[in-house]
């Protein structure tokens, strides 16, 4: 057995979890009371309010009892004593107005993923409507000791490409075990995401480190489906980089140090086992690094031209989300795209829905599912299979200016304006998650079983009759929302 093989099933074994792990709440734990301080209050007395309740982080709250932020220790290490900063100054100068709460019923899994993404230590539980308490990420972790979640730690705490490839290795076994214990896909999604996020912010912070401070202000954004936070085992790099506007005479050593660095970031996840994109949208094609003012050109002249090849370059940098940088640069350009796509775009729109359009769920008239031969075996394409949801959900996003990046997010929001029925979005949001779940469960025995590499090919054989017939339903699904979008954003029936 190869070392890698050795470190894998070593990990699977450490870590197999009682059930508890995965079916605790929020509630079962013990969660600390909110301590609070008004505003106003100078920053050295809300210190001594901490000392007195030994607490490391207090909430701050407005004249009228709303809680507008936090201090925490870290709070008044870095931002007061290591700064000299005037003690008698009011504490919401301070303040970390970043608030983030939970549900009490909220499995600890899920909690902690969640502060995960969002990078936050505290969360504010909430019981029908008020909140009754707090967590701190150290508390769930010493109570998940053992949850693969804590693996993100140590992914963290990695700095050599063998160390993160080492740990990229190990994910189809957390997943796998994940699925095996009922674990939504939506969370061995969000896991993925959360892993491969923190690998490509390390290797970020190592070329920044071997370069030097990046001559402006940027964002590194990832596209596609980690843009989604649907990352899967099956994965290649899409990325892109959008710098600050410089000064003319600054441009061309801006642009050139950019991508340097882009090509070198790029090499570096290659080496831990993110592929190059077979489409080269990376960061390290020159057509995908650029200031600021050139992607809003990009997106301006994508919608106006409104051409097939056009509304799939948007539709792929539609999906983006930051991992690293400045978020200010983000939010610009997000309401730019508000912004323009409040004006007349049909024709763009009927591109969009027809590159939705484009794949059709593999049925058959007279066998449950349409296959194709692969290596001798008649398998489906499950990634074809899933694509006309992303994209059709995608096509309703844009139209009602829904900047939530996750196709599940988007079916709620689009549930939540009235767009989808509840019957429609519990049909689409369940059949979609069904697909990803076979499609993780598939590519985790594909790495672990077969010891191959990932695909996104299901053998039919493999399958039980419950399966085949679940699969032709959620086809009929899809299809009949391909239909919907057929007709409204199209008025064509047919095609």
């Amino acid at each position: 057995m190869d070392d890698q093989n050795r470190k894998a099933v070593t990990f699977n074994e450490t870590f197999l979890l009682p059930e508890q792990a995965y079916s605790r709440k929020i509630g079962e734990m013990a969660f600390r009371t909110i301590i609070t301080c008004k505003g106003y209050i100078p920053v050295f007395e809300a210190a001594q309010i901490m000392a007195e309740n030994k607490v490391s982080c207090l909430f701050i709250t407005s004249e009228s009892g709303n809680i507008d932020g936090f201090i925490t220790d870290i709070t008044l290490r870095d931002n007061v004593v290591a700064k000299h900063a005037d003690l008698d100054k009011p504490v919401y100068y301070f303040m970390d107005r970043a608030i983030r709460s939970i549900p009490i019923e909220t499995y600890a899994y899920e909690a902690l993923l969640m502060m995960y993404q969002t990078k936050s230590r505290y969360l504010l539980i909430e019981s029908e409507g008020q909140y009754i308490g707090f967590i701190s990420r150290n508390k769930l972790m010493s109570e998940q000791a053992q949850s693969p979640l804590v693996f993100i730690q140590s992914v963290k705490l990695a700095r050599t490409s063998a160390e993160l490839k080492a740990k990229w290795a190990m994910v189809p076994y957390i997943v796998n075990q994940l699925l095996s214990k009922g674990v939504e896909a939506t969370i061995a999604n969000q896991l993925i995401t959360v892993i491969a996020d923190t690998i490509a912010q390390n290797v970020v912070e190592e070329m920044l480190f071997e370069m030097g401070a990046a001559p402006s202000k940027f964002v590194f954004m990832v596209t596609g489906s980690e843009g989604r936070k649907e990352q899967t085992l099956k994965t290649d790099q899409d990325n892109a980089i959008i710098y600050e506007d410089k000064a003319n005479e600054h441009r061309d050593e801006v642009r050139k140090w950019f991508l340097e660095f882009a090509t070198k970031v790029s090499d570096r996840l290659n080496e831990i086992g993110f592929a190059y994109c077979s489409g080269d949208f990376m960061a390290s094609n020159p057509l995908w690094t650029h200031s600021l003012s050139h992607w809003k050109g990009n997106y301006k002249k994508w919608m106006e031209e409104s051409l097939p090849e056009t509304a799939i370059k948007f539709s792929t940098f539609f999906d983006c989300r930051l991992i690293y940088g400045d978020v200010a640069i983000m939010d610009e350009l997000r309401d730019f795209l508000d912004e323009e796509l409040q004006q007349p775009l049909e024709k763009f729109f009927v591109y969009l829905a027809k590159n939705a359009l484009q794949y059709v769920p593999p049925l058959a008239f007279f066998k449950p599912i349409k296959t194709i031969t692969v290596k001798g075996k008649e398998v489906f394409d499950i990634k074809k299979a899933m694509t006309p949801v992303v994209d059709l959900v995608r096509v309703y996003a844009l139209r009602n200016r829904i900047f939530v990046e996750n196709t599940g997010e988007r079916m709620k929001a689009l549930r939540d304006m009235g767009v989808f029925s509840e019957k429609q979005y519990q049909e689409l949001y369940l059949s979609y998650y069904y697909l990803m779940n076979m499609r993780l469960k598939n590519q985790a025995i594909q790495m672990i079983v077969n010891q191959s590499e990932p695909d996104n090919y299901v053998d039919i054989e493999r399958l039980t009759r419950i399966e085949r017939a679940t699969l032709k339903e959620i086809f009929k699904t899809i299809e009949n929302f391909q239909s919907g979008i057929r007709i409204k954003f199209t008025n064509n029936l047919l095609g």
